[in-house]
């Protein structure tokens, strides 16, 4: 038992110092927000991969044929597109609505957006819709994805360090350490991390809402609907989710609110 505390206590420095590295070694700003965050993925190599996968995704997936709905998802991203610009200049904006019971809608690197059918009697009207083009616009503006692929390479080297250090030591410290390692990084960092992301798109859609011209009130009305639609779909405890629960969500943009609106306010004057 010594011993595997002593293998343990190891685990523990140097993931720590992996973390560390990881908080204070942001080298890009998130616009609006400013937070600092880790990139080591160029603009073009993430926009490639982002253009990429949408073709791939519009082969895949059945794209809607409503008239209606594709104008709306036009008119509303485009309004989006157009003050988000400034912080994706390269963007190359398409707004797709694609066939899905699935209540949900995402935006690849480089500007490409896609809605599924299945979100839209949730977001409801026009600015509700732009809630949600908003955060997922905002998750390409700010390189999101860019970032976790940045943790991600990291969080690989981290292991790799573990398992050089511990290549001499008994095989079960060596299994015990990856364990814990793999499971420390994820619950304690990527989890968080994601969660941070995802608060952090609400920040800067509410945002990007009231730049254009649509009233910020709307996405806590959105969210309210939205946890009502999905009220016992699971997700699990809330340290292990992706996103923040839609209670906390909830929370958050009530918080956010007096800002966005003073924007609002004066975008509208």
């Amino acid at each position: 038992m010594k011993y595997l505390s002593g293998r343990f206590l190891m685990v523990w420095v140097v993931s720590s110092l992996i973390f560390i590295g990881l908080g204070f070694g942001g080298c890009a700003t998130v616009p609006i927000t400013g937070r600092k965050q880790l990139n080591l993925i160029s603009a073009d190599q993430e926009m490639q991969l982002g253009l990429t996968s949408f073709e791939q995704l519009k082969k895949e997936t059945p794209i809607s044929r409503d008239a209606a709905a594709n104008a709306l998802v036009q008119k509303v991203g485009h309004r989006i597109a157009a003050v988000a610009s400034p912080h994706l200049p390269n963007a190359k904006w398409e707004f797709v609505v694609f066939e899905s019971k699935e209540p949900n809608a995402f935006c690849l690197p480089g500007g490409k957006v896609g809605i599924y059918t299945g979100i839209l009697p949730i977001t409801k009207d026009e600015a509700g819709l732009a809630t949600v083009i908003g955060h997922e616009v905002a998750h390409a503006a700010a390189h999101h994805g860019a970032e976790r692929m940045s943790n991600e390479l990291v969080r690989q080297t981290g292991g790799q360090v573990l398992g050089a250090a511990l290549s001499s030591a008994d095989p079960r410290a060596q299994a015990v350490a990856a364990i814990a390692y793999g499971l420390g990084s994820q619950v304690g960092y990527v989890l968080p991390h994601s969660r941070k992301q995802e608060s952090e798109a609400d920040a800067m859609g509410l945002m990007y809402m009231a730049d254009a011209g649509y009233n910020p009130q709307a996405a806590l009305d959105f969210w309210v609907r939205f946890a009502e639609a999905t009220k016992g779909s699971g997700g699990g405890p809330a340290f292990l989710r992706t996103h923040p629960v839609t209670e906390t969500r909830i929370k958050d943009i009530q918080a956010l609110l007096p800002k966005a609106m003073a924007q609002y306010q004066r975008i509208s004057r």
